[in-house]
């Protein structure tokens, strides 16, 4: 293999590996939001979430890690759409946010 072959084939291992661990995050945040959703009786609109910030950052052990905020949508009422969002550090939640929502008075 010549120079140019191992840069096209580092780039495309890096490519790869990157899908893998943005495909793994999304499913760890998917995985959380449904959990808080069902803990909270709220209706987990559309059941997906979606990259909406992605960035390398230094976890607290120095170490470099992809900083992901995904956003969804719920229900409080069912009748409405709101927004949520969770922050993932690494494959980790670090953030789950399903933001004001509607409280019933008694």
């Amino acid at each position: 293999m010549n120079t140019v072959e191992i840069l096209i084939f580092l780039a495309v291992a890096g490519c790869g590996w990157l899908w893998y661990e943005n495909t793994q995050a999304r499913e760890t945040a998917l995985a959380a939001v449904r959990e808080a959703c069902r803990a909270e009786g709220l209706q987990f609109l559309d059941e997906t979430v979606v990259l909406a910030r992605l960035r390398p950052t230094r976890t607290a052990e120095g170490w470099i890690a992809w900083w992901r905020v995904y956003e969804f949508e719920y229900s409080d009422t069912g009748d409405n759409r709101r927004r949520g969002g969770v922050h993932l550090l690494g494959g980790r939640v670090t953030l789950l946010n399903v933001g004001p929502r509607l409280v019933a008075s008694r």
